[in-house]
């Protein structure tokens, strides 16, 4: 992931904002709020400036994700291309769904606080998609999520817990 906030950082930082840049990077799957939030800490951007934008960004897919997963996963599928990819993801939400199966909400939402490689919102998302959850509990489980996930991942990349305890 460093890597590619690295690239984000040195392609667009110069080029626009890096509020912009920042948001855009939390828009995306597998960055999320995790690699907006490092790119803002390396961008300079003020964390209260920062908050907002990736937790915006990382959430602004998601409903879209849980509706329209399936359909999109269904049509992919007709094709031979793209066919062991969708076999792919659907396996790899799946393994992750079984964890998730007993204690739905909180598991999603745990799922996608807790910021380690492999989960977020996007994630989260497609598993709670196949797993056919309720759009409102899904996406309420996801959004409390991915405030967890800016929590931690704003400790992590601004160090606030120096700041707290000086």
């Amino acid at each position: 992931m460093d890597h590619a906030v690295s690239w984000f950082a040195t392609t667009f930082g110069n080029k626009i904002s890096a509020e912009a840049v920042t948001f855009i990077v939390s828009l995306l799957p597998i960055l999320e709020c995790r690699g907006g939030l490092l790119l803002a800490s390396m961008l300079k951007v003020n964390l209260l400036k920062a908050i907002p934008l990736v937790i915006l960004g990382n959430i602004l897919p998601i409903p879209f994700v849980l509706l329209f997963m399936r359909h999109i996963l269904n049509f992919m599928r007709r094709f031979s291309f793209s066919s062991p990819l969708v076999e792919w993801l659907e396996k790899r939400a799946q393994n992750k769904s079984v964890s998730l199966k007993r204690g739905e909400f909180w598991g999603l939402l745990l799922f996608v606080g807790i910021p380690l490689p492999g989960t977020g919102g996007w994630t989260g998302a497609l598993v709670a998609s196949l797993m056919e959850m309720d759009f409102k509990k899904a996406m309420l489980a996801i959004s409390l999520g991915v405030l967890l996930a800016t929590f931690i991942m704003s400790v992590v990349s601004y160090g606030l817990l120096g700041l707290l305890f000086h």
